[in-house]
């Protein structure tokens, strides 16, 4: 008799331990949203940059650079240089932050590495 109602429990067990690991995955994509949904920051040394070199976005092109880093975020892109207009900008996507600034100038006599895409931006 023991043995039944032990066969009983563990059955019991088993859809609660498959909630718990749904409830598990429902976290992990809950986070994985989250961290999408938050905005792009823009560093201290990427910000002193922008301002030392007097390089002026407006926000309508902030917004235009983080669509399309997102959209290279979705395509695996985790460290991408951003050449608009006004500057050429070193952007994490992976961490959602702006590294580092040059002005369009600056960026002719440069080597980048460790970029793994580009994204130019009219």
């Amino acid at each position: 008799m023991d043995h039944r109602i032990q066969q009983v429990h563990q059955q019991a067990l088993l859809p609660n331990n498959t909630k718990i690991s749904k409830k598990a995955d429902s976290k992990a994509n809950f986070k994985d949203v989250l961290t999408d949904a938050q905005s792009f920051k823009i560093s201290k040394h990427a910000q002193a940059r922008l301002d030392e070199r007097n390089i002026k976005i407006d926000a309508s092109k902030w917004d235009n650079i983080f669509e399309k880093v997102k959209e290279a975020k979705q395509k695996g892109v985790t460290d991408s240089l951003v050449i608009t207009d006004e500057a050429t900008l070193l952007v994490s996507a992976k961490n959602n932050t702006v590294v580092t600034a040059l002005d369009r100038s600056e960026m002719q006599s440069r080597i980048f590495t460790n970029i793994n895409g580009t994204i130019v931006i009219d």
